[in-house]
């Protein structure tokens, strides 16, 4: 009996030794299958001020509107941007959308800064006329393009 158990009691004690180096092991111990936020490097959440001579803009004057295109797909991409993606109406590519320069539209937008187009919303014939906005377009650069309607001229009634 005393030499079942010490049977017993070495070959229970060697199991546990190969379980733990087995969890300890630098392959399977540090291995991390989460997409964490401590995972991407800090120059992503970096301020970048002072790039507006490289993309243009003024930032005295910054424009009121942006033109947000989503350019890449979601898949594989962390929750955080998804739901991002979801809040700003993006669900579709290269669907333009039309949000307000304002901070907080700007803070979900530097999250997912990498997966957007944004533009300046141009107005180069000004502000349409409520009658005409079923007459406006985007073009690709950016520009909200009126299309007047021409009215016919009255024809003065013939005397003959």
């Amino acid at each position: 009996m005393a030499g079942l158990y010490r049977a017993l009691k070495t070959s229970t004690s060697s199991m546990i030794k190969t379980l733990t180096q087995a969890t300890s092991c630098p392959v399977y111990g540090s291995y991390r299958t989460k997409f964490t936020r401590s995972r991407i490097p800090p120059q992503v959440f970096e301020d970048r001020a002072k790039e507006h001579d490289k993309f243009g803009g003024d930032p005295e004057h910054p424009h009121k509107l942006h033109i947000v295109t989503r350019v890449k797909s979601t898949i594989r991409r962390p929750y955080w941007e998804k739901k991002v993606v979801k809040s700003l109406g993006l669900l579709k590519a290269h669907e333009p959308r039309i949000h307000k320069n304002i901070p907080s539209v700007n803070s979900q937008l530097k999250m997912i800064k990498h997966l957007v187009k944004i533009q300046p919303l141009k107005l180069p014939y000004g502000l349409p006329a409520e009658e005409d906005l079923a007459n406006t377009y985007l073009n690709s650069r950016g520009e909200l393009v009126v299309e007047r309607l021409l009215k016919p001229l009255e024809q003065k009634a013939l005397e003959s």
